[in-house]
């Protein structure tokens, strides 16, 4: 278990995520059944705003479960397994954004 409010944190968050995603997968199968998706995450947040926003909060979940668990081991010096656990998982929304970020600067 964590032992530092950091390591909670991060544990908190990395459950919060999916159920962020399960709500949003939720709200694609009942509400936005017939609403096409938009092109970007603009278009998207504006023609289904309660899915895109879910979603949103879901990775904006797991990038801080990184971020607050490496913080939590490396300047708190945290050990907790689940800290461990909740870092790799949240290592993997923060790869994606990474790799779009990326993508986009190198099709320009």
């Amino acid at each position: 278990m964590p032992k530092t409010k950091m390591g909670k944190w991060s544990l908190g968050l990395i459950i919060l995520m999916p159920i962020l995603f399960v709500i949003a997968t939720s709200f694609m199968s009942t509400f936005y059944k017939s609403v096409q998706a938009g092109d970007t995450v603009l278009a998207d947040v504006a023609q289904r705003p309660a899915l895109a926003l879910t979603m949103l909060a879901g990775v904006v979940c797991g990038v801080s479960a990184f971020i607050t668990g490496l913080i939590a081991i490396i300047n708190f010096k945290d050990r907790g397994i689940l800290v461990f656990v909740s870092t790799i998982i949240g290592a993997a929304p923060t790869l994606y954004i990474i790799g779009e970020v990326v993508t986009a600067i190198s099709s320009i």
